[in-house]
């Protein structure tokens, strides 16, 4: 069986014929999603939609050139094996960034996003790592909303590797839809990804498991790292947070163990992880805009229990990059999600900049 479907696979990478017609759910557009890679017993296999009709091949070394071919994968077979090494790292701090990029709330918007790494330098026009010994954050919600949500999650998976080999960093941050979407909720995902899953005659959620190479590289990544004296989160630190005295390690420790992937009810049995994944957690919190009541002081207390002088968070999308109390807080959801053509916060030499999708810098 295993060799039938090297074979067809050859056929399709060659003349473009499909493998498998599916049996869910048809509608006016056809849909196109992929690859997904999983881990079955000591072989990967690759599963993806294309057309409306489902596809499946195992690859190895001896195929994986023309399977990288076709998707436009910017790594090689021997990283896809790496991936299930990965262990997640709860206490991420990093000192003497060289600069520093951020974008978040890229929410499956590929073109936007590829456009505002390349304006800004991060990427080269062929989408390869252009930023030296710099750090990119990512400040989480990839899922959902848009339909290009696969090919951002794989892309930043190479770039990832490709930073790490040039001496610059790629820092990948989870935000609340990533938790929605390795719980299968996909009350705000595209329509697309439950037509594509039934497809695959899988739960959406499915794509993400620790089986796969997107989940266990996913699920290794934190809610919160600190840069020199800058925290980075998706929603924001909450006095509520700051009571509860829990450091960084011990909140992304818990949401790695405990919350991630997790049933709603068995987190919410938990008055701590309810606090955690809650409105006044890293996740949701959207105090910073939306609390009149929030003043000065309480981001100086929240930044003094942490050691940090700055805050940088997503979450809450505005018309361009929010700073607050002397960037103190700074806001980088530019509503890209909206349909905005977004914008990128850099960091370098002490000084924050609003980098446009112009190319055109301003400093904060």
């Amino acid at each position: 069986m295993n060799q039938l479907i090297l074979i067809i696979f050859g056929l399709f990478l060659s003349h473009g014929t499909g493998a498998y017609l599916s049996q869910g759910v048809t509608g006016n557009k056809p849909v196109n999603d992929g690859p997904h890679i999983y881990r079955v017993n000591d072989k990967l296999k690759a599963e993806w939609i294309q057309n409306s009709v489902f596809m499946e091949a195992f690859i190895g070394p001896e195929n994986f050139s023309k399977f990288s071919r076709k998707f436009n994968l910017s790594f090689t077979y021997d990283d896809l094996i790496k991936a299930f090494l990965l262990r997640p790292n709860h206490d991420q701090k990093y000192l003497n960034a060289d600069s520093i990029a951020v974008i978040s709330d890229i929410h499956g918007n590929y073109p936007v996003y590829t456009d505002l790494l390349k304006v800004t330098g991060i990427i080269d026009d062929d989408l390869n790592w252009n930023f030296g010994k710099g750090h990119l954050v990512i400040l989480g919600d990839m899922f959902d909303r848009g339909d290009m949500v696969t090919e951002v999650l794989w892309h930043l998976f190479g770039l990832e590797i490709q930073a790490e080999k040039a001496g610059g960093k790629v820092h990948v941050l989870l935000g609340n839809h990533e938790f929605m979407a390795l719980r299968n909720d996909l009350c705000y995902a595209s329509p697309k990804y439950a037509r594509s899953a039934s497809y695959s005659n899988k739960d959406y959620a499915d794509h993400f498991s620790d089986l796969s190479v997107l989940g266990k590289w996913l699920r290794s990544k934190p809610v919160i790292i600190t840069i020199d004296d800058i925290m980075f989160v998706h929603g924001g630190i909450s006095d509520e947070m700051v009571q509860q005295k829990m450091d960084i390690r011990k909140i992304n420790r818990i949401f790695t163990e405990k919350i991630l992937g997790k049933n709603l009810y068995k987190i919410n049995k938990s008055e701590s992880f309810r606090l955690l994944n809650g409105n006044h957690g890293p996740l949701w919190y959207r105090g910073y805009f939306h609390d009149p009541g929030f003043c000065e002081n309480s981001i100086d207390n929240i930044l003094d229990f942490y050691g940090m002088k700055h805050i940088v968070v997503g979450h809450t999308p505005n018309v361009t990059i929010n700073s607050l109390f002397g960037n103190k807080v700074i806001g980088a959801d530019t509503g890209i999600c909206d349909g905005r053509s977004g914008e990128i916060l850099i960091y370098k030499d002490g000084n924050f900049f609003q980098s446009l999708c112009t190319g055109r810098r301003n400093k904060l």
